[in-house]
């Protein structure tokens, strides 16, 4: 029995010491192929000297060590202890660099938290941390982590809820950052401009060997010897048509003696686009096609007929990082990080529905000890930009046919997630129905409700279509938020003006003065929270007759008539109407 016991011991040493050599002389392969496909690193940077003797001490047990910084980070975050556990989620990003979670933590961390750690009242400090969040991920969490659909999810929430929803009090500066900053580089809402984006060359060497583009750099370095540096030249290039001020006169009447040229035009295209891919890193390409396919239409009976989006907005963003997530990681598996996406996608386009357009205008600051002291003077009061966003019922089909794609996805599943995604189509055609009826466009609104009747057999379906938008603005009325509230009084006006328009005038004052009680009722229930209030009645009824007259959907007669209209029977309401335009025309000429 002994013998035995010893000859079981030494064929398991025996054996033990094979698979050990064996495993080892497969070691060399392993660590030169986790080498090439870049999933070490074996030298980790700019940590403190203590974290860094850890890491070499703890050797293979890197592992336990993150796992204990994690846990920490996890206990300060619970503590509300942001910044150090900010500090902890960067060692960890430095460690394990491939660890897609605490990218997404400390982007979370930085956007949300961080960000409302510091008062409203700093909104530039607010948006530098919010910033700081979406820059992270995009600029260092995806270049470690490409396929990581977690974090292009997490990178298009930060857009969607974070800059474009209302939960933050300083929601507008962000919007009206983003914009400020997105609105020199996307030019003219028209297919041809994107579409040469896309096609603009990558490589500086292309664009100065271009005999037409040549002597516009030769002449731009000759007048500031900014532009003496390549590496910055195009960068300097768009600050200069941006701001002339800070470089040489020379230099602008530069362009000013190119205005025009087919070499500035070329020029100015390559500049745009490799700001969009290097600093926003937006792929025009990418980009053309997400306009082709959730542009707004630009014909209700063509659905296939595209503008582009409007790249000012966040949700735009959020669609592009979240079908580039799907692209890159989506599987098709039907993961809760996939699902999560593909709602990213959709609820975007909702929203574009419901707030796709941007106008942006001045106000005088609100008053202060400096502002009452200037007013006393004849100098005209300081001024601040504001933005308000306003329905684009051209997102619907968009929205419906993106939809429509992803339920077929997941029609298999028929559980939760597919009948929840249900519940939130038949919502949105719901109020679409209900937006489109309110605008005028009541053959619209009739084929959307035909279409939630064939779908969605429900009760409340079984009525005409002017009884539903009763009972459904009854409804709203109940449970009035800001986005419904924007919706039905923007919506109200634009059929006032079309019923006026038609000399249906008993409607038409009709629903001026229910757009009136809409936005009383809605004042006096949120006026005194400046996050969610509205403009004042004189600019909604002034946006609401831009709306008509550029909606395509009604006859240009119609259009051009109801002004001469205004002009004779309402000279009231046409002298407030020219004096709001005049002033935004004045305002939108001061440089800002």
């Amino acid at each position: 029995m002994r013998f035995r016991d010893i000859a079981i011991w030494f064929v398991c040493i025996v054996l033990a010491a094979a698979l050990l050599i064996t495993a080892g002389m497969q070691l060399d392969f392993i660590n030169s192929s986790r080498q090439d496909m870049a999933l070490i690193i074996d030298k980790p940077e700019n940590i403190p000297p203590s974290l860094a003797f850890a890491t070499v001490a703890t050797g293979a047990f890197r592992g336990l060590l993150v796992d204990a910084l994690w846990i920490r980070a996890d206990r300060l975050k619970e503590q509300g202890q942001f910044f150090d556990a900010k500090q902890l989620a960067e060692w960890i990003t430095i460690l394990q660099p491939r660890f897609a979670s605490v990218w997404e933590f400390q982007a979370w961390n930085m956007a949300y938290n961080i960000s409302v750690t510091i008062p409203e009242t700093r909104p530039d400090q607010r948006w530098q941390w919010v910033k700081n969040g979406y820059e992270l991920l995009r600029d260092k969490g995806l270049k470690n982590n490409p396929k990581s659909i977690l974090l292009y999810r997490e990178l298009a929430r930060i857009f969607q809820h974070k800059i474009g929803g209302t939960t933050d009090d300083a929601h507008r500066y962000y919007k009206l950052q983003l914009a400020a900053a997105m609105e020199p580089l996307i030019g003219p809402a028209e297919t041809l401009y994107y579409e040469a984006l896309a096609e603009a060359p990558t490589d500086w060497r292309e664009m100065i060997k271009d005999a037409n583009v040549l002597p516009l750099i030769t002449a731009l370095k000759s007048a500031d010897n900014a532009f003496a540096d390549e590496d910055k030249f195009v960068s300097n290039y768009l600050s200069l048509r941006q701001n002339p001020d800070r470089f040489n006169p020379a230099a602008f009447r530069t362009i000013d003696n190119f205005r025009g040229s087919k070499g500035l035009q070329r020029f100015d295209i390559f500049a745009k686009a490799r700001a969009l891919r290097n600093t926003w890193k937006l792929e025009p390409v990418l980009m053309n096609e997400l306009n082709q396919i959730y542009g707004p239409v630009a014909d209700w009976d063509d659905p296939n007929s595209h503008l582009p989006l409007d790249w000012r907005h966040p949700d735009s963003h959020a669609i592009y990082w979240a079908a580039r997530g799907l692209a890159k990681g989506g599987k098709g598996d039907y993961s809760v990080e996939e699902t999560n996406t593909d709602r990213i996608v959709f609820h975007s386009l909702q929203n574009l529905f419901r707030s796709g357009k941007i106008f942006i205008y001045d106000v005088p600051l609100p008053p202060s000890t400096e502002n009452a002291q200037q007013t006393t003077s004849s100098e005209p009061p300081a001024m601040t930009r504001e933005i308000f966003l306003r329905p684009d019922l051209r997102m619907f089909e968009p929205y419906n046919q993106a939809i429509l794609a992803i339920l077929a996805k997941y029609k298999e599943l028929k559980d939760r997630t597919y009948v929840s995604i249900q519940n939130s189509h038949r919502n949105m055609l719901k109020n679409a129905v209900f937006s489109f009826y309110q605008a005028g466009h009541v053959q619209q609104a009739q084929k959307i409700y035909d279409r939630l009747r064939k779908q969605y057999r429900l009760k409340e379906f079984q009525v005409p279509l002017v009884v539903y938008v009763k009972n459904r603005l009854d409804e709203e009325l109940e449970t009035l938020g800001i986005f419904n509230a924007r919706e039905i009084i923007q919506m109200l006006l634009r059929e006032a003006y079309f019923r006026y328009a038609v000399h249906d005038d008993n409607e038409a004052a009709g629903r001026e003065k229910m757009a009136e009680e809409v936005y009383k009722h809605y004042m006096d229930k949120f006026g005194d929270l400046p996050r969610i209030d509205l403009p004042g009645m004189p600019l909604l009824r002034y946006l609401a007759l831009q709306d008509f007259l550029a909606d395509w959907q009604y006859p240009p007669n119609l259009r051009r008539n109801l002004l001469g209209r205004i002009k004779i029977e309402r000279p009231e309401l046409f002298d407030k109407l020219i004096r709001q335009e005049a002033k935004l025309l004045k305002q939108s000429q001061q440089p800002q």
